[in-house]
């Protein structure tokens, strides 16, 4: 056996490691012959390989082992078992040589396979599923200009469509140019701008007149309009000045209706007088100067009411006290009610002090109605609030202007006036 490492013919023993003088090695043929004729299994045979024989007959059966490792004759730089080598020469071999089956033209393997899909000559299927089929150079020119299913913008709204809907696309494209239906000459319009034009711009679209709410009902060309403004100016002016006068009657209508239904119908009355130094002033320069609460009502469907009240005072109480009345108006229901009115009334002049400081003092007076008093019979439909023969019923010294200072009665420059009217149950029911 040679040795693995030598230095001017003198080779180590692979066993001693001690050097040996390869001039003095002599082979011994007879144990050479022994061994070689030993039997032994295939050095690949964990591998699979199911060779056994004789040592001398190993290197022939290793020319021809399937499971020997042996470089690839491409020079490929690829080493593998004989048994897997055709299958690598023919397929996986980057140098084996392959000719394209469409162009004919000669590759390694490793060119062929950056030619595989692009090939020219190669016939393929349009990628829109349109069912053709054409060799791959002729695609580019087929997917552009011939294939019905090719993508194409719209020429007048610039969406997107497939070439073979195009077509029907036009008839409801909202920009495609169509003629005024009128023909008044426009050259063009696109669709959806039609309605604008017979409304604003067509020459010869027929329009109603202008004070149409008036109650104008004449109809014309746009162009015919103007002379019919100009000869028919006496009769819009009539017309607008009787719509004019039956929206005032409805706008009186409406006020009233407001006004009723903002009015109170639970008896009560809590009435703020704002303002109170600059009202009392005005009062004190002019005599007998009466200041009227909105109106409520006993309870829904009942009698109603009024209060005044005269801050400078009113009778006896002139220039000394605040006087309150109470007074009937004319109401909704009062053909459903008994008269005289004769329910008990409440006043009170509400002390504003803080509750948490100090208990309220409030000013309070109660009177039954006087059945004999005019003002507490039935009223007349004609009768209003500042009636002069509607005088009301209360109190002209109710309170006097000093006794008014002496607690919160005036807070923030306002007084407040409660009045309320108890009304039995069996009127409700």
């Amino acid at each position: 056996p040679r040795s693995v490492s030598c230095s001017e013919g003198v080779f180590k023993c692979p066993e001693d490691q001690l050097p040996l003088d390869y001039a003095k090695i002599y082979p011994d043929p007879e144990l050479e012959a022994q061994v070689l004729s030993l039997a032994i299994r295939c050095i690949h045979s964990e591998e699979g390989c199911r060779w056994s024989g004789l040592i001398k007959h190993l290197q022939a059966h290793l020319g021809t082992c399937g499971f020997n490792v042996i470089p690839c004759p491409n020079r490929c730089s690829a080493k593998l078992s004989r048994r897997d080598l055709p299958e690598h020469v023919q397929h996986g071999c980057p140098k084996r040589r392959v000719k394209c089956e469409f162009c004919a033209s000669d590759f390694t393997g490793e060119a062929f396979e950056g030619h595989q899909g692009t090939c020219p000559q190669e016939s393929v299927y349009c990628e829109n599923k349109c069912g053709a089929r054409m060799m791959r150079r002729l695609l580019s020119q087929h997917t552009l200009a011939e294939c019905p299913k090719r993508t194409q913008p719209c020429t007048y709204c610039a969406k997107e469509f497939v070439f073979d809907t195009i077509q029907n696309h036009q008839y409801q494209c909202p920009r495609y140019p169509v003629p005024c239906p009128n023909q008044c000459g426009t050259p063009s319009i696109a669709r959806e701008d039609v309605p604008t034009h017979l409304k604003e711009s067509c020459n010869t679209a027929m329009l109603l007149c202008p004070f149409k709410e008036a109650g104008c009902k004449h109809r014309c060309p746009k162009l015919a309009m103007g002379r019919h403004l100009e000869e028919s100016t006496k009769a819009h002016l009539g017309m607008v000045c009787a719509l004019v006068s039956r929206q005032r009657q409805e706008i009186l209508e409406l006020r009233r209706d407001v006004e009723e239904l903002s009015v109170s119908s639970d008896g009560t009355l809590i009435w703020k007088i704002a303002d109170y130094a600059r009202k009392l002033q005005e009062a004190k320069a002019r005599s007998n100067y009466e200041f009227f609460s909105p109106p409520f009502y006993t309870h829904k469907y009942g009698y109603k009411l009024q209060v005044s009240a005269f801050l400078n005072g009113n009778g006896s109480g002139e220039s000394s006290h605040l006087s309150v009345y109470i007074r009937v108006l004319p109401g909704e229901y009062d053909n459903l009610l008994e008269w005289p009115f004769s329910y008990r009334v409440t006043f009170s002049l509400l002390d504003q002090s803080d509750p948490s400081l100090s208990k309220p003092q409030h000013i309070t007076e109660t009177f039954h109605p006087d059945p004999n008093w005019k003002n507490f019979q039935k009223p007349g439909a004609s009768r209003s609030s500042l009636d002069e023969s509607t005088l009301g019923f209360g109190y002209p010294k109710f309170i006097s202007h000093e006794d008014i200072k002496k607690r919160n009665y005036v807070r923030d420059n306002a007084i407040f006036i409660k009045a309320s009217v108890e009304i039995p149950q069996k009127i409700l029911a």
